[in-house]
């Protein structure tokens, strides 16, 4: 849930009020985290990342998700010293990825013994930068279908919005681009300016389980470009609430 300021929360999140626990996220990816000015919006930026790779949302092979736990462990124990770490079962309170075993942590280990001089604030900014050039850094997966049926997942980054069929990029609609997008029910729809010559479908599309899920999808696209690619927003005040209405009166401010 991304929360609104100006509606109750009951209203927004379903959830009992009864000691109700809420996770705060980071909700842009940016491209290049190393750009990220403030030390404590890095920090928070890292702790989503160790989220991520712990719960199998950042998803990678081993040897890079042993790198980037090497990191978590270099900024959160200090440099690797036999004598205190005899084998790899210091890690074994632990948890950087979802089927965590010996040998991995293992491949930790030893790449933990290379970090030797690193401080916690250079060991955070190297996962930021190992993490960043994870192809689905950032992407979360909604599950959508073509207009042949076939299944597919849909993701929306600061590039543009990506198309796999399990977690392989099978197409990327660049903001560069994409004209317009819409939704229209359970529809998904992409406008692509025409390119070339010849046949070319200017309009793709794709279909959700449900409405709900589909806006969903689509408030998002909306917030992401509004983000990474508007230099100035103007900030319309909101209209009041219509008895009937017609499509959807979000605006990204």
């Amino acid at each position: 849930y991304w929360l609104d300021l100006e509606k109750p929360l009951n209203r927004q999140v379903g959830l009992s009020l009864i000691d109700p626990v809420l996770r705060f996220c980071v909700k842009f990816y940016t491209p290049d985290p190393a750009q990220l000015e403030e030390e404590y919006t890095r920090f928070l930026f890292c702790l989503q990342v160790k989220r991520d790779l712990a719960t199998g949302i950042l998803q990678c092979n081993d040897n890079t998700a042993a790198l980037m736990a090497s990191y978590i462990v270099q900024a959160s124990c200090g440099d690797y010293v036999v004598e205190d770490y005899p084998d790899h079962t210091y890690l074994s309170s632990y948890r950087f990825v979802p089927h965590q075993d010996g040998s991995m942590q293992r491949k930790i280990m030893e790449n933990h013994k290379k970090h030797f001089g690193q401080s916690p604030a250079e060991a955070d900014l190297n996962l930021l930068e190992t993490a960043r050039r994870c192809e689905l850094y950032g992407m979360k997966m909604h599950q959508a279908k073509d207009i042949e049926g076939v299944p597919l997942n849909l993701a929306v980054a600061n590039m543009g919005i990506a198309v796999f069929q399990g977690i392989t990029r099978i197409n990327t609609f660049s903001w560069a681009k994409i004209r317009k997008i819409s939704f229209k029910r359970k529809r998904f729809l992409v406008k692509l300016h025409p390119e070339g010559y010849g046949y070319y479908k200017d309009t793709v599309e794709f279909f959700f389980e449900g409405r709900n899920e589909c806006k969903n999808f689509w408030k998002k696209c909306v917030e992401n470009h509004g983000f990474f690619r508007c230099s100035m927003v103007q900030n319309y005040p909101r209209r009041k609430a219509r008895v009937l209405s017609r499509g959807s009166s979000f605006r990204y401010k």
